[in-house]
């Protein structure tokens, strides 16, 4: 069976989800992209030879819908999606990459039974390196679940969590990289402080990261044992370390995730965040909601 695949918004998201689908083989006529903006449109089928549309003409007869919309514009797009013919020969799954938008609105907007999957991806997605983790509604099946999964594989790695785990999904890995590149951006000025020029600070930083993140990746070894391989004692890594944790490192990344955390809970609607302890022992929950 030939799946049509539609895409709703034509950002850099989409973009990216259409290009890594693009490049896994899936044929231009299967595809589909909605997309208000009329010069935008116009960049995406002159660039991809694919369709442009609006919202309903894109969903009629797609087996697969992914939302790659700003959550302001969630309610309106399901307004959308609710009015457009189901002509596809199987169930349409819509597919939701809005961050901290619960599954249960999808549904209570859609058709009664309407399969939803919520991911929450990363902007890596860019250069095929995403890291998305996926949650399926409880009226996914297993064969729609596994082939999201498959699609998503083509911009990336995927892992399947429950819902409630999606707030903490979040904090380490959607908004993961820009505490990288803050990382980098604080390591480039240091390196211009103790002398550098930009370039070569810059050049360094990012290679450097580039480099650990492969090695982490590839070497099988854990951060710990990899942090400790560098950091001969008495020398000059121990000493940068200190440094960290006396100013807090490691209280800070967890205050900032748990942060990240809070407020995709309050973007959808929910008012707290459990399961995330604060390192100062203020919050003591033990289970995500």
């Amino acid at each position: 069976m030939t799946e049509r695949i539609a895409i709703v918004g034509g950002g850099k998201i989409g973009e990216a989800l259409l290009a890594g689908l693009i490049q896994s083989g899936k044929q231009t006529k299967n595809l589909v992209v909605a997309e208000r903006m009329s010069s935008r449109a116009k960049e995406i089928a002159d660039e991809y030879g694919v369709l442009v549309t609006d919202v309903a003409s894109a969903a009629e007869g797609a087996h697969y819908v992914f939302l790659a919309i700003k959550p302001d514009d969630v309610d309106s797009v399901l307004r959308q999606l609710a009015s457009a013919d189901d002509s596809a020969d199987s169930e349409r799954v819509t597919v939701t990459l809005v961050a901290g938008v619960p599954i249960s609105r999808y549904e209570n907007a859609l058709q009664a039974g309407t399969p939803v999957i919520r991911v929450m991806p990363n902007t890596p997605m860019l250069i095929n390196e995403a890291m998305s983790a996926v949650s399926a509604g409880r009226y996914v099946g297993d064969e729609q679940l596994a082939a999201v999964v498959g699609l998503l594989e083509s911009v990336g790695k995927v892992t399947v969590v429950p819902e409630k785990q999606m707030d903490a999904v979040t904090a380490v890995s959607g908004s993961g990289p820009a505490y990288v590149f803050l990382m980098a951006e604080a390591m480039i000025d240091a390196g211009v402080a103790l002398g550098l020029s930009r370039p070569q600070a810059t050049e360094m930083a990012v290679q450097t990261i580039r480099g650990a993140g492969l090695l982490l990746s590839e070497s099988g070894l854990s951060p710990v044992d990899l942090r400790a391989a560098v950091t001969s004692p008495g020398g000059t890594t121990a000493a940068a370390i200190r440094e960290f944790e006396a100013n807090g490192f490691r209280h800070g990344v967890y205050e900032a995730t748990r942060a990240c955390a809070q407020a995709s809970a309050k973007a959808g609607h929910r008012p707290d965040v459990e399961g995330l302890s604060s390192v100062n022992g203020r919050r003591t929950d033990s289970d995500t909601p």
